[in-house]
C-alpha cells in the first residue's frame, strides 16, 4: 500500500485515540443547573412564558444529538472487533468535486484535489477524480493544467446550454449533469461509489482507510449493505485565515458526531447531510439524481430526504474525517449560514417530500431562525425594559431542560474545538482557546441566529434564490 509520512501516522494515532468526551457536558450541566435552582423565582409574567417556551424548544434536537454521541462512543469501543482497513480492490471510487472555478477559489481546489490523488490510491486502486466545472469559468485554464499533472484527474465541463428537465440551477444542476454522464458511460453500478467533496475540502490517509473500510464492510454485508454514508468534517488550524471564524465553526464537527450520527447513522438521514465526505453508491444515486427544481440551494439535504423515501434504513455513518476551511471572515460566515437557512426553510415547505421526513429539519429550523429572539442579551434587555430582571421560567421543573440545553451548546463548541485541533498539524490546544471559545458562545450564537433569520426573511420575501459561493481559504 505504499508508505505514509510520520506526521500522517501521528494524525492517524490521534484519531484512533479519540472518543467524544462527556465531562465538559456534565460539569456545565451541574454548574448551570445548580445556579438556576439557587436563583429561581417563579416568573408568571409574559416574559416568563416566552422564555420558558423558546429556551426549551431545542431539547428535542439536543436529545437526538446526545444519543448520537453515545452511539459514537459505543462504536469506538468495538473498533478492535472490526476488520482492519484494507484496499477496496473490488470497487471503483469516483471523487466528485464541483467548483465554480473562480480565481479566488482555485488555490483551495488545488490543495484538495492533490490530497485525493496523494492519499486515496493506496486504498482505492481503481479510482478517478472528476473536477466538475462550468463552461467558460474564469480559472478554467488553471484547472486544465491541474488535471494534466495526474492521470487520475479528469475535468468534466457542464455546457452553458445544459438544462435539466425541471430547470434546476446552481450546484445541483452540475451534479445532475455528472449523474447523467455516469449513466451514459455505464458507471451507475453497485460496485461504483461516488465520494462527494467540496472544492475546499481535502483528505488524508486516515480518510482513505476509513472510507475503504466502510466500502469493504458493505461488500461483506450482502443484502443488508448500506448505500450512503457520511463522515466527519473538520477544520485544521493551518487551513484557517481567520481565528474567530475558525473558533465559530467548531460547532460543525461536533454536529457530525452528534445529530448526523444519530440520524444518518441509524439508516434514515432525516436531518439531511452535508456535501463533504458524502459517499453514495452510484447505482442508487442514479435513481434519485439532483434535478429538484430551480429553487434548490441546499441540494445535499434535499437529496438526503429523497433517499429517505426510496431507501429507508440504508444509510450509515463512519468515523472518517475530511479537512475543510472556515469562512475567511464574518461577512462570509453570515452569507454561508443565510444560504443554508434560506434553502432549509424552503425545504420544510416542499410538498414533494413527505411531511414525516421534513418534520425534524422543521423543528431544528424553528429553533435556528428564532435564534436572535432567544439570545441571552436580548432577553436581559427585555427584562430591563419591562422593569424586572427575573429571567426564571414559569415553573422550576423547566430549569432541568434549560440546563441540559445550555450545557449541550457548551459541549458542542468544546468538543468541536478538540476535533479541529486533533486534525491540525499543531495538535495541542493553545492555553487560551478553550476559555475563548466558551466566552464567545453568546457572540457565535448571535451570528448563527442572525444568519438563520436573514435566510428566513429572504424566503418570506420570495426573493430569487442565489447560490452564494464564498471565498475559499487556501
Amino acid at each position: 500500500m505504499g508508505t505514509i509520512s510520520r506526521e500522517a501516522q501521528r494524525l492517524a494515532e490521534r484519531h484512533q485515540d479519540w472518543k467524544p468526551g462527556l465531562l465538559p457536558f456534565y460539569v456545565s450541566f451541574l454548574v448551570i443547573f445548580g445556579f438556576s435552582l439557587w436563583a429561581f423565582v417563579p416568573n408568571p409574567t409574559l416574559l416568563g412564558w416566552v422564555i420558558t417556551i423558546v429556551w426549551s424548544m431545542p431539547i428535542i434536537g439536543v436529545m437526538i444529538g446526545f444519543q448520537g454521541v453515545l452511539m459514537v462512543r459505543r462504536r469506538l469501543r468495538k473498533v478492535s472487533q472490526m476488520v482492519p482497513p484494507a484496499p477496496a480492490e473490488d470497487d471503483y471510487l469516483i471523487v466528485l468535486v464541483p467548483t465554480i472555478g473562480r480565481h479566488d477559489t482555485y488555490p483551495a481546489l488545488e490543495r484538495s484535489v492533490l490530497s485525493y490523488v496523494d492519499h486515496l490510491p493506496p486504498f482505492f486502486p481503481w479510482m478517478r477524480v472528476d473536477i466538475l466545472t462550468e463552461e467558460g469559468c474564469e480559472a478554467g485554464e488553471k484547472i486544465d493544467r491541474l488535471a494534466e499533472r495526474n492521470p487520475l484527474i479528469r475535468v468534466v465541463t457542464v455546457p452553458k446550454a445544459y438544462q435539466t428537465p425541471n430547470g434546476t440551477k446552481f450546484k445541483a444542476r452540475a451534479n445532475h449533469y455528472s449523474h447523467e454522464l455516469r449513466i451514459a458511460e455505464g458507471e451507475a453500478e453497485d460496485d461504483v461509489w461516488v465520494l462527494h467533496m467540496d472544492d475546499d475540502t481535502g483528505v488524508g490517509p486516515d480518510t482513505a482507510a476509513a472510507t475503504a473500510q466502510f466500502v469493504n464492510r458493505q461488500r461483506r454485508a450482502g443484502d443488508d449493505a448500506k448505500h450512503m454514508a457520511q463522515g466527519i468534517l473538520t477544520y485544521p488550524r493551518e487551513n484557517a485565515v481567520n481565528t474567530f471564524t475558525w473558533l465559530a465553526d467548531a460547532i460543525r464537527p461536533a454536529d457530525d458526531i452528534a445529530r448526523f450520527r444519530a440520524m444518518t447513522g441509524t439508516g434514515t438521514p432525516t436531518a439531511g447531510v452535508h456535501g463533504e465526505l458524502l459517499l453514495m453508491r452510484a447505482s442508487v444515486e442514479a435513481t434519485i439524481g439532483w434535478d429538484f427544481g430551480p429553487d434548490t440551494i441546499v441540494e445535499d439535504a434535499q437529496h438526503a430526504l429523497n433517499f429517505c423515501i426510496r431507501y429507508p434504513g440504508r444509510s450509515d455513518w463512519f468515523n472518517g474525517r475530511c479537512y475543510g476551511a472556515s469562512p475567511a471572515g464574518v461577512k462570509d460566515f453570515l452569507k454561508q449560514r443565510e444560504r443554508w437557512a434560506w434553502g432549509l426553510v424552503a425545504l420544510c415547505f416542499n410538498p414533494t417530500i413527505p411531511r414525516r421526513f421534513r418534520i425534524f429539519i422543521g423543528i431544528g429550523m424553528v429553533s435556528w431562525v428564532l435564534g436572535p429572539l432567544q439570545h441571552v442579551g436580548l432577553v436581559m434587555l427585555l427584562a430591563w425594559f419591562t422593569g424586572t430582571m427575573n429571567t426564571s421560567p414559569v415553573t422550576q421543573s423547566v430549569v432541568f431542560i434549560w440546563a441540559v440545553n445550555f450545557a449541550y451548546v457548551i459541549w458542542t463548541y468544546w468538543e468541536g474545538l478538540r476535533l479541529n485541533v486533533i486534525s491540525s498539524a499543531q495538535h495541542r490546544r493553545k492555553w487560551w482557546e478553550p476559555m475563548a471559545i466558551v466566552a464567545l458562545i453568546p457572540v457565535f450564537s448571535f451570528l448563527e441566529g442572525w444568519g438563520g433569520l436573514r435566510g428566513l426573511i429572504k424566503f418570506l420575501r420570495r426573493e430569487e434564490n442565489k447560490f452564494v459561493v464564498i471565498a475559499k481559504p487556501a
